[in-house]
């Protein structure tokens, strides 16, 4: 089962600027793939339509065989809360909840089992080595340890896909290359498919497979 799939995507924003076309891309359970490309490529925009958040223009998607296309706003809604985990470079780690709360909320949106939510979120964040945190406020965090709660976060609904949004943007290059190896290792372990799209060398290097982005669509980098 190939968990991500597109074939000849094309999209084009404002009147006639076309940002990419001829599209296509596979991903595997446990693999991760790094996307790169210059700025205003449509690396954030190809994001958005794996997740069903935009639309393209020409080709199709996939979510685990489901194409995204024929779906309407409800249907996507339930796909992307259940299929789909999100890691942001700002976090998006709401400060005044504890960090059990903010791993908590994808699962609250699944099921009203606020209990299991509660322990599944501790396990998780016992994943990323937050266990002992669970009660703590997010706004006494610091930035890796926010990280690391969004990646608990994406991961506590076990999502066949992940998709990151340069993860560790406002990351110092020690603190992110812990936790690219956290997420590289997480990634693996859960069988999830994970694309993360990113500027980094450094976060590209821990990607199984690491693809330019063009106006021509997606190029092999020999690493």
């Amino acid at each position: 089962m190939r968990a991500i799939e597109t074939c000849g995507l094309a999209k084009t924003v404002g009147i006639d600027r076309e940002l990419f076309t001829g599209l296509s891309l596979t991903v595997t359970p446990g693999e991760l793939v790094a996307i790169t490309g210059e700025s205003g490529v449509g690396k954030s925009t190809l994001l958005n339509m794996l997740a069903g958040l935009d639309d393209a223009d020409a080709g199709e998607i996939r979510i685990e065989g489901v194409a995204l296309g024929p779906l309407n706003d409800e249907t996507r809604t339930k796909l992307r809360r259940e299929r789909i985990g999100f890691v942001f470079q700002a976090f998006h780690i709401l400060p005044y909840l504890t960090l059990e709360q903010n791993v908590a909320l994808p699962l609250a949106l699944i099921s009203p089992d606020s209990a299991a939510a509660k322990a599944q979120a501790g396990v998780v964040l016992a994943e990323v080595g937050l266990g002992d945190r669970g009660r703590d406020y997010a706004r006494d965090l610091s930035g890796g340890e926010l990280q690391r709660v969004a990646i608990a976060r994406a991961l506590v609904h076990r999502p066949a896909v992940i998709l990151a949004d340069e993860p560790t943007g406002n990351l110092d290059p020690e603190t992110a290359g812990r936790v690219l190896d956290l997420l590289a290792r997480a990634v693996k372990s859960r069988g999830a498919a994970a694309v993360i799209v990113t500027h980094s060398a450094a976060t590209a290097a821990v990607a199984d497979r690491v693809l330019m982005l063009t106006a021509r669509g997606l190029t092999p980098i020999d690493g």
